[in-house]
């Protein structure tokens, strides 16, 4: 799908996003959720446009000085396994070292394989494993991705 266009998210998006979410997820995030973090962090909120219609997007919004927190990435269902998440999350990493990024954080379902290898091949490390994490008890994997190397500061 070479035609995908990725940008920032835009007010009059959030409609659609909100269909994407509804659509990927059984426990989507509300409407007010997602037009906050649009609001709070706009520059880590990027759309993925198909012959002029979103079919998917990426959320983030740094959480500490130098760390980002990766929220949501959702295709639409009928886009899926074209490699639009993957230009979603490459273009928001680059977003984000832009931004003066050191490390970009999240948690995925440990049964989520395709989303796991999905963030391996972005160079997203496993760190630890947070038990019962989702509302029906299964696990989260946490993964880092290290967009600078640590400051001899940070390790003191």
């Amino acid at each position: 799908m070479p035609s995908v266009e990725v940008r920032p998210v835009r007010a009059e998006d959030i409609g659609r996003i909100v269909e994407i979410e509804k659509a990927s997820f059984k426990d989507a995030y509300p409407r007010s959720l997602l037009e906050n973090l649009m609001t709070l962090s706009p520059e880590g909120f990027l759309v993925a446009v198909w012959e002029g219609r979103i079919i998917g997007y990426v959320s983030s919004i740094v959480e500490r000085r130098h760390t980002a927190r990766l929220v949501s990435v959702a295709v639409h269902p009928h886009y899926r396994r074209r490699g639009v998440a993957w230009r979603l999350m490459a273009e928001l990493v680059k977003t984000l070292k832009n931004k003066d990024v050191d490390e970009v954080l999240l948690e995925v379902r440990e049964s989520n394989k395709a989303a796991i290898r999905l963030y391996k091949s972005l160079g997203f490390q496993p760190r630890k494993i947070l038990q019962k994490y989702y509302e029906d008890g299964e696990n989260a994997l946490v993964m880092s991705l290290r967009l600078k190397p640590p400051s001899a500061t940070e390790n003191l």
